[in-house]
């Protein structure tokens, strides 16, 4: 679809029908006759063979995505139609919501408070790109994790990664053995860059007390009884 947009006069989104004026004024542009709430549909537009049906809500929800897939039963060419996101999480939504669209095949309208209509996204097939960095990430990441520590679908305060059973082994070595050289905890512990963790102090666990030499911190020796079930490669 030709992405122009149009402004009408003295327009302010502030219920779904202020959504309708402006978008049909853009499908008009394009050739489409255009009329509203047609069946169950909000706005249905017909050019030729073409038939095009847009949702329109004040918002995006599930309800609206369930709305807009029941109309590709229809037709191939399906919006959906909202006001355009503000404020700090704009890019955010306006984002997240492009790539739902996408992956469903709908197309993606949003509509400013001046009636400018912008078209992010058409119908069309999903054919995603994969991320190999990304998902070799998470692969080094599944591999270095010792055990299954967490619970699918917990939040992120209290996860344990990688890096925390990596820090939990060096705490633990330097609880045993006093302060050491890093070095030494990499080669007793296998975690290769033990000397970098512990200059890093990412938790606050470790106390530099020589060059290259660490010992655990107050903070290292609560973090061990906290997360004493997390690091033992047997849990």
């Amino acid at each position: 679809m030709d992405k122009h947009s149009y402004i009408p006069d003295d327009c302010r989104v502030q219920k779904e029908s202020d959504l309708y004026a402006p978008v049909k004024a853009l499908l008009t542009r394009q050739g489409y006759d255009v009329k509203g709430e047609v069946g169950a549909a909000d706005l249905v537009a017909r050019r030729g063979d073409v038939l095009l049906i847009v949702e329109l809500k004040l918002k995006v929800s599930l309800t609206l995505y369930h709305q807009a897939i029941a109309r590709q039963k229809l037709t191939d060419h399906v919006y959906i139609a909202v006001p355009r996101p503000t404020g700090r999480q704009a890019r955010r939504v306006l984002r997240d919501n492009t790539a739902m669209c996408r992956r469903l095949g709908l197309g993606y309208m949003t509509v400013h408070d001046d009636g400018r209509v912008d078209v992010v996204c058409d119908p069309g097939p999903y054919a995603p790109r994969k991320n190999t960095r990304a998902r070799d990430r998470l692969l080094r990441e599944f591999d270095r994790l010792q055990g299954d520590p967490n619970d699918g679908g917990a939040t992120r305060h209290g996860i344990v990664t990688a890096y925390r059973q990596d820090a939990l082994r060096c705490a633990a070595h330097l609880a045993e053995h006093g302060a050491c050289k890093g070095a030494d905890v990499a080669k007793a512990t296998g975690v290769s860059k033990a000397t970098t963790l512990m200059r890093t102090n990412h938790y606050g666990w470790f106390d530099k007390v020589a060059k290259g030499q660490y010992a655990i911190s107050p903070a290292g020796q609560e973090g061990l009884v906290h997360w004493a079930y997390s690091w033992d490669e047997d849990a």
